[in-house]
Parts: C-alpha cells; sequence; structure tokens
C-alpha cells in the first residue's frame, strides 16, 4: 500500500475518529445554518428567544449563513488532513467568539439569563469539539 503525504492526503496515518468528528461538526453546523436561514423564529425560540425582534431575526439569518458557508467550506476538506484540521480551527475560532458574544450577554444582563447561559454552554461544547477534533487530526508527520 503506498503511503499518502501526510501534510496534504488524510493517508493511512489519519485518526478516523477524528475525521468522523470533523464531517460530523461541519455536516450538523451547515443544518443548524440552514434552520437559523428558513427557519429562523422556531431555531430562536429553541434556543430561548421568545419573541424575537425583526433585528435579532435578521442576525440570525445571517449567522446561518456564515454557518452554512463554514459546514460547506469544512465539508469540502475532507480529502484533505491538514486542510480539515484548518477548517475544524476556524469554525472552533468562530465558535469561541459566538460564546464571547453570549458571555457578554450573560455577565451584562443585555440577555435573559436562561438565554445567554444556553447559548454560552452551547457554544463552548462547540468549541470543546472543535478543538479535540483539531487536536486529534494533528500536525503533519514526516
Amino acid at each position: 500500500m503506498s503511503r499518502a503525504d501526510p501534510g496534504t492526503n488524510l493517508g493511512d496515518e489519519f485518526d478516523p475518529l477524528a475525521r468522523a468528528g470533523a464531517v460530523a461538526i461541519a455536516a450538523g453546523r451547515a443544518v443548524i445554518g440552514l434552520g437559523a436561514m428558513f427557519a429562523t423564529r422556531p431555531a430562536l425560540r429553541a434556543l430561548g428567544f421568545s419573541d424575537p425582534s425583526p433585528e435579532a431575526v435578521a442576525l440570525a439569518r445571517l449567522a446561518g449563513g456564515r454557518d452554512i458557508a463554514l459546514g460547506i467550506h469544512a465539508l469540502a476538506e475532507t480529502g484533505s488532513r491538514d486542510g480539515l484540521r484548518r477548517a475544524a480551527a476556524i469554525g472552533a475560532v468562530v465558535d469561541l467568539g459566538d460564546a464571547a458574544a453570549f458571555g457578554v450577554g450573560l455577565a451584562s444582563g443585555e440577555l435573559p439569563r436562561g438565554t445567554a447561559a444556553l447559548n454560552t454552554a452551547i457554544a463552548l461544547s462547540a468549541v470543546g469539539a472543535g478543538a479535540w477534533v483539531v487536536g486529534h487530526l494533528g500536525p503533519s508527520r514526516p
């Protein structure tokens, strides 16, 4: 069996569980984005926003578009360990930004406590999952 370039392709040194995790996160992100884009009010209600304003709906749709793009990008990188690792890292950084935004909303009292806490926890869970994937995809090995 010929060995694939571990810096470019997944090859035989690739952790299949990490790849499966990356694919699951990417697919989930795209589906969540579609929900935010096309079922915006029900999606917002599920996240604790009981009566979202038109501005909140517009921002949720923007976030939905972002998540669709991030998910599709990661799915397009499944043939390259390094590309998939970069896509997962970008997703984790975006999720960290979401966690920070909801954490500020929680700390400042600008958002209802339950809504801010729920969304902070969701975003931090996504950061943890993304960080795990990035760590297990690992740097290229010679």
